[in-house]
């Protein structure tokens, strides 16, 4: 048996089913071949069947052109955004809800960059410190630091850095005692 030349009205209720939901929303592959019409018996097999692209490449296809559809009916464009976000604007003032209003308008200019979101989050003794303050010590900071942010070589005298060992305990069990070892290396 080859693969059939076009869909049937049950394959094609499938996938829509598949892409745009049932009446309660999102269905699974065997409620949507239920919806479809199939068998309550078969509609988990014929499910998996229908979106196996061996078994049925048209459907597959067909669903993944509703989907394709399906998102650019539902796509965000900046000019669609701004233009939803107008007639928000318009609905809202027309009803007197000027808060609603407001809040349409000011996130038409955060959506077309008007505003600048700027925070400042302080900590521990930062908290003292002004805004001024604040950034005279970022300037330090990035000053102190350049050679290791700009990743600039630093010439001069190499140090040899020991790494000292912690005492390490080693614990042994066994059913008449336990006993407790600690192993410290001498201190240079």
């Amino acid at each position: 048996m080859g693969v059939p030349k076009r869909l049937t009205e049950m394959q094609k209720r499938f996938a829509e089913f598949i892409v745009f939901g049932g009446p309660d929303g999102p269905v699974s592959q065997s409620e949507a071949a239920e919806l479809a019409g199939y068998s309550k018996k078969r509609c988990r097999q014929e499910g998996s069947e229908l979106l196996n692209p061996r078994l049925s490449p048209l459907v597959v296809q067909y669903v993944g052109g509703l989907k394709e559809e399906r998102m650019k009916k539902f796509e965000v464009s900046y000019e669609g955004h701004i233009a939803e976000l107008d007639r928000i604007k318009q609905m809202a003032l027309k009803k007197g809800s000027f808060s609603s209003a407001v809040n349409a308008e000011t996130n038409r200019g955060k959506a077309a960059g008007l505003y600048i979101d700027r925070k400042i989050i302080k900590h521990g003794k930062l908290e003292e410190l002004s805004e001024g303050q604040l950034e005279e010590k970022m300037k330090q900071i990035l000053e102190d630091y350049a050679p290791l942010l700009t990743g600039d070589v630093v010439e001069g005298q190499s140090q040899e850095v020991v790494e000292e060992k912690k005492p390490s305990i080693e614990v042994s069990s066994s059913s008449e005692h336990t006993t407790l070892e600690t192993q410290t290396s001498p201190k240079k």
